[in-house]
Protein backbone atom coordinates (compact mmCIF):
# COMPACT_ATOMS: atom_id res chain seq x y z
CA UNK A 1 0.00 0.00 0.00
CA UNK A 2 1.35 3.23 -1.10
CA UNK A 3 2.42 6.25 1.73
CA UNK A 4 -0.65 8.26 0.20
CA UNK A 5 -3.19 5.48 0.89
CA UNK A 6 -1.74 5.20 4.22
CA UNK A 7 -2.31 8.73 5.19
CA UNK A 8 -5.77 8.62 3.64
CA UNK A 9 -6.61 5.72 6.05
CA UNK A 10 -5.22 7.22 9.12
CA UNK A 11 -6.98 10.74 7.93
CA UNK A 12 -10.20 8.77 8.10
CA UNK A 13 -9.78 6.73 10.95
CA UNK A 14 -9.05 9.79 13.09
CA UNK A 15 -11.46 11.48 11.63
CA UNK A 16 -14.28 8.67 12.75
CA UNK A 17 -12.96 8.59 16.45
CA UNK A 18 -14.12 12.65 16.68
CA UNK A 19 -17.82 11.86 14.98
CA UNK A 20 -20.44 11.64 17.58
CA UNK A 21 -23.17 8.69 17.05
CA UNK A 22 -26.08 9.68 15.73
CA UNK A 23 -29.26 10.53 18.43
CA UNK A 24 -31.90 7.54 17.83
CA UNK A 25 -34.98 8.46 19.27
CA UNK A 26 -37.17 6.56 20.78
CA UNK A 27 -40.17 6.53 19.00
CA UNK A 28 -40.57 6.43 15.43
CA UNK A 29 -41.93 9.51 13.90
CA UNK A 30 -45.70 9.73 13.12
CA UNK A 31 -47.34 9.92 9.61
CA UNK A 32 -49.14 13.43 10.24
CA UNK A 33 -46.12 14.94 12.04
CA UNK A 34 -43.87 13.81 8.81
CA UNK A 35 -46.28 15.22 6.45
CA UNK A 36 -45.84 18.62 8.53
CA UNK A 37 -42.10 18.98 8.84
CA UNK A 38 -41.83 17.45 4.91
CA UNK A 39 -44.15 20.39 3.53
CA UNK A 40 -41.61 23.70 4.34
CA UNK A 41 -38.68 21.87 3.39
CA UNK A 42 -39.68 20.58 -0.22
CA UNK A 43 -40.77 24.23 -0.14
CA UNK A 44 -36.86 24.92 0.05
CA UNK A 45 -36.98 22.42 -3.07
CA UNK A 46 -38.60 24.24 -5.07
CA UNK A 47 -36.35 27.70 -4.04
CA UNK A 48 -33.30 25.65 -4.69
CA UNK A 49 -34.75 24.35 -8.30
CA UNK A 50 -35.45 27.95 -9.70
CA UNK A 51 -31.98 28.83 -8.21
CA UNK A 52 -30.35 26.44 -10.06
CA UNK A 53 -32.44 27.22 -13.38
CA UNK A 54 -31.24 30.51 -12.95
CA UNK A 55 -27.94 30.52 -12.05
CA UNK A 56 -26.79 27.68 -14.30
CA UNK A 57 -25.60 25.37 -11.03
CA UNK A 58 -24.58 21.76 -11.58
CA UNK A 59 -26.09 19.30 -8.66
CA UNK A 60 -25.40 15.97 -8.20
CA UNK A 61 -26.57 13.31 -5.35
CA UNK A 62 -25.06 10.22 -4.71
CA UNK A 63 -27.52 7.98 -2.77
CA UNK A 64 -25.94 4.08 -1.94
CA UNK A 65 -26.76 2.06 0.81
CA UNK A 66 -27.71 -1.24 2.05
CA UNK A 67 -30.51 -2.99 0.95
CA UNK A 68 -34.20 -1.46 2.08
CA UNK A 69 -32.27 1.10 3.84
CA UNK A 70 -34.98 3.44 2.21
CA UNK A 71 -32.90 4.95 -1.06
CA UNK A 72 -36.28 5.27 -3.25
CA UNK A 73 -38.15 6.81 -0.20
CA UNK A 74 -35.98 9.76 0.14
CA UNK A 75 -35.98 10.05 -3.63
CA UNK A 76 -39.36 10.67 -4.02
CA UNK A 77 -39.81 12.86 -1.08
CA UNK A 78 -36.91 14.91 -2.51
CA UNK A 79 -39.17 15.20 -6.25
CA UNK A 80 -42.59 14.90 -5.24
CA UNK A 81 -42.80 18.73 -5.60
CA UNK A 82 -39.91 19.36 -7.97
CA UNK A 83 -39.90 19.41 -11.95
CA UNK A 84 -38.64 16.52 -13.21
CA UNK A 85 -36.99 18.54 -15.76
CA UNK A 86 -34.68 20.02 -13.15
CA UNK A 87 -34.39 17.14 -10.82
CA UNK A 88 -33.84 14.23 -12.76
CA UNK A 89 -33.41 10.37 -11.44
CA UNK A 90 -30.58 8.36 -12.90
CA UNK A 91 -31.24 4.55 -12.18
CA UNK A 92 -29.44 2.52 -14.87
CA UNK A 93 -30.16 -1.19 -15.53
CA UNK A 94 -27.31 -3.62 -15.52
CA UNK A 95 -24.34 -3.01 -18.03
CA UNK A 96 -24.88 -4.02 -21.73
CA UNK A 97 -22.12 -6.29 -23.29
CA UNK A 98 -20.69 -3.11 -25.19
CA UNK A 99 -20.71 -1.00 -21.91
CA UNK A 100 -18.95 -4.24 -19.96
CA UNK A 101 -16.12 -3.38 -22.40
CA UNK A 102 -15.94 0.14 -21.32
CA UNK A 103 -13.61 1.48 -19.06
CA UNK A 104 -15.98 0.90 -15.68
CA UNK A 105 -17.49 4.37 -15.20
CA UNK A 106 -17.53 5.32 -18.72
CA UNK A 107 -20.99 4.72 -18.73
CA UNK A 108 -21.93 6.84 -15.36
CA UNK A 109 -20.38 10.61 -16.97
CA UNK A 110 -23.37 11.00 -19.54
CA UNK A 111 -25.71 11.84 -17.02
CA UNK A 112 -23.70 13.89 -15.18
CA UNK A 113 -25.38 17.28 -14.47
CA UNK A 114 -25.34 20.18 -17.08
CA UNK A 115 -26.13 23.77 -16.36
CA UNK A 116 -29.34 24.01 -14.83
CA UNK A 117 -29.82 20.77 -13.70
CA UNK A 118 -29.84 18.32 -10.20
CA UNK A 119 -29.10 14.81 -10.78
CA UNK A 120 -29.58 12.08 -8.49
CA UNK A 121 -28.15 8.61 -8.66
CA UNK A 122 -30.27 5.78 -7.41
CA UNK A 123 -27.20 3.91 -6.91
CA UNK A 124 -24.04 4.89 -8.95
CA UNK A 125 -20.44 4.06 -10.06
CA UNK A 126 -19.95 2.40 -6.24
CA UNK A 127 -22.29 -0.38 -7.65
CA UNK A 128 -18.22 -1.97 -7.89
CA UNK A 129 -17.29 -1.23 -4.46
CA UNK A 130 -20.54 -2.49 -3.10
CA UNK A 131 -22.48 -5.31 -4.64
CA UNK A 132 -20.36 -5.99 -7.41
CA UNK A 133 -17.75 -6.65 -4.91
CA UNK A 134 -19.78 -8.50 -2.28
CA UNK A 135 -21.78 -11.05 -4.97
CA UNK A 136 -18.72 -11.41 -7.45
CA UNK A 137 -19.80 -9.46 -10.70
CA UNK A 138 -16.35 -7.88 -10.41
CA UNK A 139 -12.39 -9.56 -9.32
CA UNK A 140 -11.42 -7.87 -6.04
CA UNK A 141 -8.59 -6.33 -8.23
CA UNK A 142 -10.94 -4.28 -10.04
CA UNK A 143 -12.84 -3.27 -6.97
CA UNK A 144 -9.22 -1.94 -5.37
CA UNK A 145 -8.59 -0.45 -8.90
CA UNK A 146 -11.84 1.42 -8.61
CA UNK A 147 -11.52 2.35 -4.96
CA UNK A 148 -8.15 3.82 -5.84
CA UNK A 149 -9.30 5.84 -8.62
CA UNK A 150 -12.87 7.13 -8.06
CA UNK A 151 -11.58 9.45 -5.82
CA UNK A 152 -9.30 11.19 -8.74
CA UNK A 153 -12.30 10.91 -11.24
CA UNK A 154 -14.41 12.73 -8.58
CA UNK A 155 -12.07 15.63 -7.97
CA UNK A 156 -12.33 16.43 -11.79
CA UNK A 157 -16.14 16.85 -11.24
CA UNK A 158 -15.98 18.89 -8.46
CA UNK A 159 -13.49 20.97 -10.41
CA UNK A 160 -15.90 21.15 -13.13
CA UNK A 161 -18.04 22.63 -11.26
CA UNK A 162 -20.46 20.21 -10.01
CA UNK A 163 -22.00 20.56 -6.37
CA UNK A 164 -21.20 16.38 -5.63
CA UNK A 165 -22.95 15.10 -2.73
CA UNK A 166 -22.55 11.44 -1.31
CA UNK A 167 -24.91 10.00 0.94
CA UNK A 168 -24.62 6.42 2.34
CA UNK A 169 -27.92 5.39 4.24
CA UNK A 170 -27.17 3.11 6.74
CA UNK A 171 -30.06 0.30 8.19
CA UNK A 172 -30.09 -2.07 10.95
CA UNK A 173 -29.67 -5.87 10.86
CA UNK A 174 -33.26 -5.95 12.40
CA UNK A 175 -34.86 -3.36 10.46
CA UNK A 176 -33.98 -5.11 7.11
CA UNK A 177 -35.05 -8.19 8.14
CA UNK A 178 -38.40 -6.62 8.90
CA UNK A 179 -38.21 -4.67 5.71
CA UNK A 180 -37.13 -7.93 3.23
CA UNK A 181 -40.76 -10.15 5.21
CA UNK A 182 -42.73 -7.40 4.46
CA UNK A 183 -41.62 -7.74 0.48
CA UNK A 184 -42.08 -10.90 0.98
CA UNK A 185 -45.70 -10.46 2.46
CA UNK A 186 -47.36 -7.54 0.86
CA UNK A 187 -48.09 -8.26 -2.29
CA UNK A 188 -48.20 -4.12 -3.22
CA UNK A 189 -44.02 -4.98 -2.38
CA UNK A 190 -43.26 -8.11 -4.42
CA UNK A 191 -42.20 -6.22 -7.26
CA UNK A 192 -38.88 -4.35 -4.94
CA UNK A 193 -37.93 -8.25 -3.84
CA UNK A 194 -35.19 -9.44 -6.22
CA UNK A 195 -33.52 -13.09 -6.13
CA UNK A 196 -29.94 -10.75 -5.82
CA UNK A 197 -32.07 -9.04 -2.23
CA UNK A 198 -32.34 -12.93 -0.82
CA UNK A 199 -28.58 -13.40 -1.67
CA UNK A 200 -27.38 -9.96 -0.59
CA UNK A 201 -29.19 -10.46 3.10
CA UNK A 202 -26.94 -13.53 4.16
CA UNK A 203 -23.97 -11.09 3.23
CA UNK A 204 -24.40 -8.67 5.71
CA UNK A 205 -20.84 -9.03 6.98
CA UNK A 206 -19.32 -8.73 3.66
CA UNK A 207 -21.48 -5.47 2.97
CA UNK A 208 -20.09 -4.05 5.94
CA UNK A 209 -16.40 -4.95 5.09
CA UNK A 210 -17.10 -3.81 1.53
CA UNK A 211 -18.16 -0.20 3.03
CA UNK A 212 -15.86 0.27 5.32
CA UNK A 213 -12.79 -0.15 2.63
CA UNK A 214 -15.33 2.32 0.57
CA UNK A 215 -15.14 4.46 3.30
CA UNK A 216 -11.68 4.30 3.90
CA UNK A 217 -10.62 5.60 0.13
CA UNK A 218 -12.86 7.57 -1.04
CA UNK A 219 -14.28 9.61 1.92
CA UNK A 220 -12.25 12.75 0.62
CA UNK A 221 -12.19 16.41 1.50
CA UNK A 222 -13.30 17.39 -1.49
CA UNK A 223 -16.03 14.50 -2.11
CA UNK A 224 -16.79 12.92 1.23
CA UNK A 225 -19.46 10.60 2.35
CA UNK A 226 -22.69 11.70 4.67
CA UNK A 227 -24.59 9.00 6.45
CA UNK A 228 -27.60 9.05 7.93
CA UNK A 229 -29.46 6.56 9.88
CA UNK A 230 -32.73 5.14 8.06
CA UNK A 231 -34.35 2.45 10.68
CA UNK A 232 -37.11 5.62 11.07
CA UNK A 233 -37.86 6.64 7.11
CA UNK A 234 -39.93 9.40 8.15
CA UNK A 235 -37.03 11.21 10.14
CA UNK A 236 -34.03 9.57 7.75
CA UNK A 237 -35.74 11.68 4.85
CA UNK A 238 -36.19 14.72 6.96
CA UNK A 239 -32.44 14.38 7.83
CA UNK A 240 -31.10 14.16 4.38
CA UNK A 241 -32.85 16.81 2.77
CA UNK A 242 -32.29 19.13 5.30
CA UNK A 243 -28.85 18.46 5.18
CA UNK A 244 -28.91 18.37 1.11
CA UNK A 245 -30.57 22.00 1.48
CA UNK A 246 -27.77 23.18 4.09
CA UNK A 247 -24.49 21.96 1.80
CA UNK A 248 -25.54 24.28 -0.89
CA UNK A 249 -25.49 27.97 -0.72
CA UNK A 250 -28.73 28.66 -2.67
CA UNK A 251 -30.28 32.45 -2.74
CA UNK A 252 -34.12 32.03 -2.99
CA UNK A 253 -35.30 34.41 -5.64
CA UNK A 254 -37.53 36.71 -5.39
CA UNK A 255 -40.90 35.48 -6.19
CA UNK A 256 -43.06 38.36 -8.58
CA UNK A 257 -47.07 38.89 -7.28
CA UNK A 258 -49.34 36.42 -9.19
CA UNK A 259 -52.78 36.66 -9.62
CA UNK A 260 -55.10 34.99 -12.07
CA UNK A 261 -56.61 36.95 -15.34
CA UNK A 262 -60.45 37.00 -15.74
CA UNK A 263 -61.73 34.08 -17.35
CA UNK A 264 -63.14 34.90 -21.04
CA UNK A 265 -66.79 34.70 -21.71
CA UNK A 266 -68.46 31.71 -23.60
CA UNK A 267 -69.48 33.97 -26.95
CA UNK A 268 -72.06 31.61 -27.51
CA UNK A 269 -70.36 28.29 -26.87
CA UNK A 270 -72.51 25.26 -25.42
CA UNK A 271 -71.42 21.62 -24.41
CA UNK A 272 -72.21 19.53 -27.39
CA UNK A 273 -74.68 16.75 -27.16
CA UNK A 274 -72.30 13.83 -28.29
CA UNK A 275 -72.56 11.07 -25.60
CA UNK A 276 -69.34 10.87 -23.07
CA UNK A 277 -67.64 8.15 -21.87
CA UNK A 278 -67.81 8.92 -18.42
CA UNK A 279 -65.75 6.17 -15.83
CA UNK A 280 -67.73 4.52 -13.33
CA UNK A 281 -67.56 5.65 -9.77
CA UNK A 282 -67.33 2.69 -7.16
CA UNK A 283 -65.82 5.44 -4.85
Amino acid sequence: MGKNSKHREQKNSELEMSRPDPVVPSEPMKYKEYRRDLKPIQAELVALQEWVKASGAKVCIVFEGRDTAGKGGVIKAITERVSPRVFRVVALPAPTARERSQMYVQRYIPHLPAAGEIVIFDRSWYNRAGVERVMGFCTDEQARQFLQLIPTVERAIVESGVILLKYWLEVSEEQQMLRLQSRIDDPRKTWKLSDLDLKSYSRWYDYSRARDEMFRFTDTGWAPWFVALTDDKKRGRLNIISHILSQIQYEPLERPDVSLPKRQKPQGYETPPQPLHWIPTPY
